[in-house]
């Protein structure tokens, strides 16, 4: 189950850590991967995974995200725990969660720093826990919550079920550029 926050950010503690790999993108978005939990260790090539994922989710939207920039926190547990306790109020770990950045009410001048869209974080054991239960490769799993956390970040929702319709068939899109299958065939087969 993909999870989010409401609103909100969780602040400056994204920006106090060890950075993975920051890069941009053809669209000029750059993406700050960073790893605050030594279980990500097991897992080296997760910053690369998440830069292609998010680049993908870019290209794809039609949304105006150049010159932006977006932190993506690799997190344990019990640090997503916190997050979801102090943000949601749902004392338990989850998956992703996404912290839009609130938008500015000005118009952008030329040079002013890049605009922030917000910080995503996921859960290393959670993750793992979820990719190995539904047979799925690791890095197909992070790549659909790295793209699930981005598209929250630029406004989808899956509240109702038309919108939830919607970002799924996006995320299935994106993937399938990326050469993963539909995340959602075993939930669908069942239905």
């Amino acid at each position: 189950m993909l999870e989010h926050s409401r609103r909100g950010r969780a602040g400056s503690d994204f920006r106090s850590h060890k950075t993975l790999c920051t890069m941009p993108h053809s669209v000029l978005l750059m993406t700050e991967v960073l790893v605050v939990a030594d279980c990500w260790r097991e897992e080296p090539d997760a910053g690369g995974v998440i830069q292609r994922a998010i680049a993908a989710a870019a290209e794809a939207v039609d949304a105006d995200v150049r010159d932006a920039e977006l932190a993506v926190m690799l997190t344990d547990d019990l640090g997503i725990r916190t997050l979801n306790s102090s943000w949601r109020g749902i004392d338990k770990p989850t998956n992703v969660l996404s912290f839009p950045a609130l938008q500015p009410r000005t118009e952008r001048q030329p040079g002013d720093a890049p605009r922030m869209l917000g910080d995503i974080a996921i859960a290393y054991e959670t993750m793992r826990k979820e990719a190995d239960d539904e047979q799925k490769p690791f890095d197909h799993h992070l790549s659909h919550l790295a793209v699930h956390g981005f598209l929250h970040l630029i406004g989808y929702d899956h509240e109702k079920e038309d919108e939830a319709e919607a970002m799924e068939a996006l995320e299935q899109e994106i993937l399938a550029q990326l050469g993963i299958p539909n995340p959602y065939a075993d939930r669908e087969r069942m239905d």
